[in-house]
């Protein structure tokens, strides 16, 4: 449960404000001065804080600059008054996560209060880069594969720069644990960490959140507010999905690179930023240059580094250990035994595309263990969870179908005599116990349970289509 804790003289507020945010599942502290606020915030270092920029005793911005030589990288929310709103502004310059005006929107501030939750949890929790599982469940980059330790070498080569980063991958194959530890690992762990997801933000309001605003700089606004990259001055900026970005923005991005400086929108000002940009996308960037969508400058302006993460179907070596993480990970979360899991279930995920790559595989596991009976997920659990994911991809919608049907196809127009039918059968047979022996890594016992079918039927089908003398060759390869 995360813990908020406000700082506000307004007694009335502050109380009405703590059963709000109890009803929204958060523990909350509270405290009238900011002297107050300091005291709890030493003792038991919450979450996220709100604070009021009007106090009584130390003001709101003496306060924060005190929470920040505590802890720097702890959330804060600002709550202001339209008068104060100038002290606000100074304290997100200096780093505080964001303000609003009293009186504030409710839902507006709850959301305020997730991606405030969320940043804490970026810059805190480390991800962690294992070969292997690892038992407390956090956050991990796992894979054993030749292509996952390559990844490891350019984070750990990369991180200690202030290299501009691009991380290239398909959706679901990590793109946002690499940033993270690339943050994590840097000279600017201290400093901010923000994320900016380029597909999220509509493309009219993506402008005034990277680089904010001048008060007239458009109908509404009343205020200057100050851009993500400004707040972040001193840190590291992600920005996720960069790809999708406006090309008018991405003049802009080019310019922060090349000359280290923002312009907020409406004013006229050059103002230096010392910021890291690290992006990425699961586009074709190098496509989208020859279609004009992106800009060939900004392209090789990002690619200083480029890591590449690999799909999870191109390292199926690495499905036994990210399942067993995930286990762990998500059995610990939903409060319940890990159950574990069969080498024949194991071997179902090892054979399936997996087109959402280790979100996908992450999903999976997690629902299964919802509704596990405390037994280790069997082929079952597994088949049926990847049915109801995906159930327009049956056997002859999956990749490689197109395959089959010309297989079958040859199979019944050959001219050769007795049942095409049963030739077919047979063969497709002898496929199907092949590939079942492949998948066990020749263990016939394993192979009888994921065909569910017994051990002395199985020895007869590979005395039947001689596949014995072939299994024996598969594992003196392995």
């Amino acid at each position: 449960m995360n813990t908020i804790c406000i700082i506000d003289d307004d007694d009335q507020l502050r109380a009405s404000f703590k059963k709000l945010l109890c009803q929204e599942g958060y523990a909350v502290q509270d405290a009238a001065s900011g002297e107050a606020g300091i005291t709890i915030i030493r003792q038991s270092l919450p979450d996220l804080v709100v604070l009021d920029i009007r106090l009584p005793g130390i003001n709101g911005l003496k306060t924060y600059e005190m929470i920040r030589q505590v802890d720097p990288k702890l959330p804060v929310i600002i709550m202001t008054a339209y008068g104060t709103t100038e002290t606000a502004i100074e304290a997100t310059k200096r780093g505080a996560f964001d303000y609003l005006l009293k009186p504030f929107d409710i839902p507006q501030m709850l959301k305020l209060i997730e991606q405030g939750l969320a940043a804490n949890r970026f810059m805190r929790f480390p991800v962690h880069m294992d070969a292997a599982p690892r038992a407390d469940g956090e956050e991990a980059l796992i894979g054993r594969s030749s292509a996952m330790q390559a990844v490891y070498k350019a984070i750990g080569r990369a991180a200690p720069t202030d290299a501009t980063v691009l991380i290239r991958g398909a959706s679901g194959t990590g793109k946002e644990l690499v940033a993270r530890a690339l943050y994590q690992h840097s000279q600017r762990s201290q400093a901010p960490f923000l994320v900016i997801n380029c597909v999220a933000i509509p493309d009219a309001l993506l402008e005034s959140e990277l680089f904010g605003y001048e008060k007239g700089a458009f109908t509404g606004a009343a205020h200057r507010r100050v851009g993500k990259i400004e707040q972040a001055n001193g840190g590291t900026v992600f920005l996720d999905e960069i790809g999708d970005m406006p090309m008018m923005l991405q003049a802009k991005i080019l310019r922060l690179l090349q000359e280290k400086s923002v312009e907020r929108l409406g004013g006229r000002q050059a103002l230096p930023v010392d910021v890291r940009i690290i992006a990425a996308t699961n586009r074709d960037l190098e496509k989208a240059v020859t279609a004009g969508r992106f800009r060939e400058d900004l392209y090789y302006r990002l690619k200083v580094v480029t890591i590449a993460l690999p799909l999870l179907n191109a390292r199926t070596d690495d499905i036994p250990p990210l399942t067993q993480y995930f286990l762990a990970r998500y059995a610990r979360e939903i409060g319940i035994e890990n159950p574990g899991i069969t080498e024949e279930a194991l071997a179902v995920l090892g054979a399936w595309p997996f087109p959402g790559n280790v979100r996908e595989l992450a999903n999976i596991i997690k629902k299964t263990l919802i509704f596990n009976r405390g037994v280790p997920l069997s082929p079952e659990d597994i088949a049926q969870a990847l049915d109801e994911k995906h159930p327009d991809k049956r056997i002859f919608q999956v990749e490689g179908a197109e395959a089959l049907r010309h297989w079958i196809r040859q199979q019944l127009v050959r001219n050769s005599s007795g049942n095409r039918y049963e030739r077919c059968m047979e063969q497709a047979e002898a496929m199907v116990v092949q590939e079942a022996l492949t998948l066990t890594k020749g263990n016939r016992s394993q192979a009888a349970r994921l065909l569910g079918i017994s051990r002395p039927t199985l020895h007869a089908k590979i005395d039947k289509h001689r596949l014995a003398f072939v299994t024996s060759v598969r594992q003196s390869e392995a």
